[in-house]
């Protein structure tokens, strides 16, 4: 089944440049009303706040959240100048991107109010915050070297401020930087140890093959943050995930149980929950939570998800409806600025059974991100499906650099091993992996289980 992916000195022109979305496209695909105010010399909008579905966020949670949002609408309607208050609206947006699932509408939104901000010059510490909410914004959009160069730029404004090294943290791991990406963290560390730069350690651990040190790390994370909020469950769900990748779905199903007791109805928790449904051979289950999580958010990953179960489940027709209607989200996202060419990759080889053209989409990536082991991953396995044994074992050679702790791909070289008559460490490999987790699904997941009984 599909996964969740993680998500992170700018020349002034180039950064307004890149990313930039027309504010009027936000407008055309919602009907919300934006307020006309004068900002600098041009006549500028201040975007809507969507409703939320009821089913998301507390109440009061709610109705905080729509107060801010009246506030600081209105000090920008009784003063346009008032650069501190579009700052807090731009923040406000992410954080309702992040919680709605609305990306197509909140992150071009952000984007326009931070670039009608950069534009009017505004004071240093407010053009920092305009930056570094930009490269948050650009990370989240898979935008990774523009939001590299934007938070670069930020930190030439303050290089004391420890989220903008999160930034370059996730930045550098996303362009396959990771030595980097270790100097940004421990840089991150040493100015505020917090959930957030703890989050980062535990990734780091991972990609470096310390699945034990990076649980550690973001129990810390997700320990250290309020119970409830939105970032805490993040962490949380994000811990549990590391307990899935050692095959512990007990303890993975505990801290996603957790979540919603502090968190009700947060769907990232019971998609999670639906997960480890299917991996314990409930597929009833699975699809009745993977559809209540569907329900609460437009998120893309479960209806892949769902996909994806129904294909293992014989319900081939209703997967491929499926997938025609994720290949429209993927379609939507794409006109918000989402770089989602590696989603693409994985449907079509995943769901639609087509290398080929899952191969087109993932060399697209790999011409930006060459030195990213999940984009040599994906490559290697579509080769494998291809029958190009070569060409797999070099992206192999890329994307195994850091011994990452990750089952799949132990997997997946394994069976590149097997293939070049390397029998004996092949079968060492798939053995480990199946000890990390016994409860892979992948496309070479059965010829794995076979060469172990061989």
């Amino acid at each position: 089944m599909f996964t969740n992916t993680r998500i992170p000195r700018l020349l002034l022109a180039a950064c307004l440049a890149t990313g930039g979305i027309s504010l009027q496209s936000c407008v055309e695909k919602k009907s919300n009303t934006f307020e006309q105010v004068a900002f600098g010399s041009a006549q500028q909008m201040v975007p809507a706040l969507l409703t939320r579905n009821a089913s998301i966020g507390s109440p009061e949670e709610q109705a905080k959240t729509q107060a801010i949002y009246q506030e600081l609408k209105q000090a920008i309607l009784s003063n346009p100048e008032d650069y501190t208050s579009r700052l807090k609206l731009a923040q406000l947006f992410m954080l309702e991107a992040r919680a709605t699932g609305e990306h197509g509408y909140y992150y071009p939104a952000t984007l326009g109010v931070l670039d009608q901000l950069i534009e009017a010059n505004p004071a240093e510490d407010v053009t920092f915050g305009a930056y570094s909410l930009r490269a948050s914004v650009l990370l989240s959009l898979h935008q990774f070297e523009a939001a590299r160069k934007a938070a670069e730029y930020a930190i030439s404004l303050n290089g004391y401020n420890a989220l903008i090294y999160g930034s370059l943290v996730d930045a550098n791991v996303e362009l396959g930087h990771y030595e980097e990406a270790v100097k940004m963290s421990d840089k991150m560390n040493s100015i505020r140890p917090d959930l957030r730069s703890y989050s980062r350690v535990s990734y780091l651990r991972e990609i470096y093959g310390d699945l034990d040190g990076a649980i550690e790390a973001m129990n810390m994370a997700a320990e250290s943050g309020y119970p409830g909020f939105e970032e805490t469950a993040w962490c949380r769900l994000t811990l549990g995930g590391l307990y899935e990748k050692k095959g512990d779905l007990k303890t993975a199903k505990a801290h996603y149980e957790r979540i919603l007791q502090e968190r009700a109805d947060y769907p990232f928790a019971i998609a999670a929950l639906g997960r480890v449904a299917d991996k314990e051979g409930n597929p009833a289950l699975a699809e009745t939570l993977l559809k209540e999580a569907i329900d609460i958010i437009p998120e893309v990953a479960f209806y892949e998800d769902l996909a994806a179960l129904y294909l293992k489940t014989g319900r081939e027709a209703e997967s491929q409806l499926l997938v025609k209607e994720i290949l429209t989200m993927l379609q939507d996202d794409e006109q918000a600025g989402h770089v989602m060419k590696m989603a693409y990759s994985r449907v079509y080889l995943e769901l639609k059974n087509d290398p080929k053209k899952a191969l087109d989409y993932a060399l697209e990536e790999y011409r930006e991100r060459p030195d990213n082991i999940e984009v040599n991953q994906l490559l290697a396995e579509i080769y494998l499906k291809l029958d190009d044994l070569e060409q797999a074992k070099a992206h192999l050679a890329v994307a195994t650099r850091t011994n990452a702790s990750n089952p799949d791909l132990m997997c997946i070289e394994g069976i590149a091993k097997a293939w070049s008559f390397q029998l004996e460490e092949a079968q060492q490999l798939v053995s480990a992996s199946f000890e990390l987790d016994p409860y892979q699904d992948h496309l070479f997941v059965k010829e794995a289980r076979k060469l172990l009984q061989d």
